[in-house]
């Protein structure tokens, strides 16, 4: 069960000071012993697989909940080992920086104890390796003390593929709602799933120079790689001007005022799809 986070602390702490308040937690939960954990070397883990947006690593955890929880956007200050449902034996790790050279943003759903589970920018599981279907997020399990916090995050986007709707909720203000593009019926845009905003950037390849693309952790639950390029089946928010009706690859396209609004959101705003 996803906890009710509440995290108190705005702005850059040591890593050693990360102010997270307790979750919720299950009844299984039981305090680490010195026994329990053993950290690993330096270099054992630059020796994991690194969780990037185009990985597929099968040790993650599947996530398919959506998370409508208040949330804090953290760092690393250095590359640390990520944990499946064990918490024993480390399966990836994550970078302290991403693919564009910036500070990875770490969004965490869950506090258990000492540990965070975070969602990833990886692929649990292909489509083709489970007939079609697979997870649209990955989770992992990392160490609280890994954490450095950067900002609470106040605002979340939901997106309704029925009614092919954003809305942005921000912290007791007015909502706002733009009419969207979804995926088409052979590419549809995953649903029933929280991922959070990972990245932006423009990208002259996509024709994309004015409106940055909004690169989220979620991926296409029903193909490997439905745009047929080399971006690991993500699923972006991007503008685009045929912006409504079933006609993306799994993306969500916005008109030029909509992903004006998404792009003043700060990254590791969460954003939840629904049916």
């Amino acid at each position: 069960m996803v906890g009710a986070l509440a995290f108190s602390l705005a702005g850059c702490v040591p890593a050693d000071q990360t102010s997270l308040a307790p979750a919720t937690l299950s009844a299984a939960a039981a305090p680490d012993s010195p026994s329990a954990f053993q950290e690993p070397t330096p270099a054992e883990v630059a020796a994991l697989p690194e969780a990037t947006y185009d990985a597929v690593i099968s040790g993650l955890l599947p996530f398919s909940r959506v998370v409508d929880s208040p949330v804090a956007r953290f760092h690393l200050e250095a590359d640390a080992p990520m944990y499946g449902a064990d918490r024993h034996t480390p399966v990836a790790r994550l970078a302290a920086s991403n693919f564009l050279g910036e500070d990875t943003v770490v969004v965490p759903v869950e506090i258990d104890g000492d540990w965070a589970m975070v969602l990833t920018p990886s692929r649990q599981l292909l489509p083709s390796q489970n007939g079609g279907s697979a997870p649209a997020q990955s989770a992992a399990w990392i160490r609280v003390s890994e954490l450095t916090q950067d900002a609470e995050l106040p605002a979340r986007i939901d997106v309704s593929v029925g009614k092919q709707t954003l809305t942005i909720t921000n912290d007791g203000q007015p909502d706002i709602t733009f009419p969207v593009g979804i995926g088409a019926p052979d590419t549809p845009t995953p649903t029933g799933v929280t991922g959070y905003l990972q990245a932006r950037y423009l990208d002259p390849a996509q024709d994309e120079t004015v409106y940055p693309i909004q690169l989220t952790s979620l991926h296409s639950s029903a193909a490997d790689e439905p745009f047929g390029g080399s971006d690991g089946g993500l699923i972006g928010i991007h503008f685009q001007e045929e912006n409504t009706g079933q006609v993306s690859h799994g993306c969500i396209r916005l008109s030029a005022d909509a992903i004006t609004a998404v792009n003043a959101l700060p990254l590791g705003t969460l954003i939840s799809i629904t049916p």
